[in-house]
């Protein structure tokens, strides 16, 4: 009896249908590089932004367009800052519901208009372009999320987002 289940990664009894500010990182099949990869970066000056430089792959450049088309599909999404990285995509997703009062717990009912019910489209979307175009590509079963309950952590959050070419090219030339 559930001897062998995994346990979820989602925080127990949260409405994840609520209005709220969700961090989000999802992560290519054993981390492979699918999306392109970074060529280089080029450190900011006088609070200007960080620029790289990404050569990004057929679907790579897919991602990003099917991340943008989020809120065609769900009006009450308003995206923030994201970015598509070589194995993973981080992105900070609001739920907006203005007929949506109040907090309920989570149900066992069908999952829709939620949090994994956008995560789970942008991932179907995506791999059933990939299958129709014969393009080598799969998702990590699961992804992560992190509430946002305070703008210092929204602050850390898009901060994290902006300077993770940066970091990742550092590891690249250590």
């Amino acid at each position: 009896m559930n001897k062998y289940r995994i346990s979820s990664a989602r925080l127990k009894g949260y409405d994840y249908g609520s209005s709220g500010i969700y961090f989000v990182t999802i992560c290519t099949k054993h981390r492979q590089h699918y999306f392109g990869e970074i060529i280089s970066v080029v450190e900011a000056h006088n609070y200007a932004p960080l620029q790289y430089n990404f050569q990004y792959s057929t679907i790579g450049k897919k991602a990003i367009e099917f991340w943008a088309q989020i809120p065609q599909h769900f009006p009450f999404v308003e995206l923030d800052e994201y970015i598509v990285m070589p194995d993973h995509i981080h992105g900070i997703i609001c739920l907006n519901k203005p007929g949506h009062i109040g907090w309920n717990p989570n149900k066992f009912k069908p999952q829709v208009q939620n949090l994994p019910s956008i995560v789970r489209g942008f991932k179907s979307s995506l791999k059933r372009y990939a299958n129709q175009n014969l393009i080598d590509f799969d998702w990590q079963s699961r992804y992560f999320d992190e509430i946002i309950r305070t703008e210092r952590a929204f602050n850390n959050i898009r901060s994290y987002i902006q300077n993770n070419p940066k970091e990742w090219y550092k590891k690249l030339k250590s």
